[in-house]
């Protein structure tokens, strides 16, 4: 999901330098409601930046990689992307397995990052780009720049509207109709960048007392989380379960998030709310708040390290809740001067 919201920008850019481009995305299932609403063959308010969208269900094809199932997938996607004469494939993941289906489409011109995340994928790429940008989404628009040559700059993405979503959200938050609203996400793709659920929940409570109503974000195997942090506010924060496309409406209409680094917090960015990061092992500078109002917490003594640890890293461990707090109320204040 963030490395989608990440490249977004440089997307948007592109579309907006090249407007008659044919622009096609190779996206797994789950995260294709970044890119379309259901039901939206055309490109429109519902489908604003791509023409075509390729589904590649690489979480799948991983547990059963063998299977005649699999096998028939993988064809199928080589044998599209392949006749569907591309002129240049773009790889803005930097991952094995996106280098590999970006070489189905048999391009002369395979674009990806000189020094990518999985450093064997640069040996698929036939044209390498040195990347200087400190962020993630300055490296992704760098890549977008070396198709044509363009002088872009990273832009406001565009994401869609799914008019059934936000018709769910408005009878959603009808009953908060004047509060500011707040939503929490705790979880994170592994333990090491999960910030402990007491202290959400001690934020939640804060937030509740300044006002706000919160909404607590639950992903696919976080309900403890979430139900945890609801109950320690007595059921006043309340667990949101939303697909992704209803996460994007609630999202447009939220006064402020506060998450660690995790999809929800760069949609929150790319939908420019208010964002408080919690960081721990991985580095702000590049995965950090990007083009909106926002706040980081990280400790001095916190170190980058992407490894898959299970417990919380060390220095994520000192930050308290009162910092959160407190860097909200600055971000509230920021809000009201301008």
């Amino acid at each position: 999901m963030g490395d989608i919201l990440h490249a977004l920008p440089a997307v948007t850019a592109l579309r907006q330098a090249h407007p008659n481009w044919v622009i096609d995305w190779v996206v797994e299932p789950r995260w294709q409601a970044l890119l379309t609403a259901p039901g939206n063959p055309r490109r429109g308010p519902a489908r604003p930046l791509v023409d075509r969208i390729s589904l590649a269900d690489t979480k799948a094809w991983r547990k059963q990689p063998f299977s005649l199932d699999t096998i028939y997938a993988v064809v199928l996607l080589r044998q599209q992307l392949r006749y569907s004469g591309y002129n240049a494939a773009i790889d803005f993941q930097g991952a094995l397995r996106s280098a590999l289906i970006g070489n189905f489409t048999g391009c002369r011109r395979h674009i990806g990052e000189a020094a990518p995340r999985e450093y064997i994928a640069r040996w698929i790429f036939d044209e390498r780009v040195r990347t200087h940008g400190a962020h993630v989404i300055e490296q992704d628009v760098e890549l977008a720049c070396a198709i044509a040559g363009d002088s872009l700059r990273p832009v406001t993405p565009m994401l869609p509207i799914d008019f059934a979503a936000e018709l769910w959200c408005d009878n959603l938050l009808a009953h908060a109709a004047g509060m500011p609203i707040a939503l929490i996400s705790p979880g994170a793709g592994w333990g090491a960048k999960r910030w402990p659920p007491a202290c959400y929940a001690s934020v939640a409570q804060g937030l509740i007392d300044r006002g706000f109503h919160v909404l607590v974000n639950c992903g696919p195997g976080e309900e403890p989380l979430a139900a945890f942090i609801t109950q320690m506010t007595n059921g006043v924060a309340r667990t949101l379960t939303p697909t992704l496309d209803q996460l994007i409406a609630v999202t447009r209409r939220i006064t402020l998030c506060v998450a660690g680094d995790t999809g929800p917090l760069h949609l929150a960015c790319a939908l420019r709310r208010p964002v408080v990061g919690i960081y721990g092992p991985t580095d702000p500078s590049r995965n950090g708040p990007f083009g909106t109002r926002s706040r980081v917490l990280r400790s001095p003594d916190s170190v980058r390290d992407h490894s898959r640890r299970p417990e919380p890293e060390p220095g994520l461990l000192t930050i308290q809740p009162s910092e959160v707090l407190e860097a909200a109320d600055e971000l509230l204040a920021e809000g009201r001067v301008l």
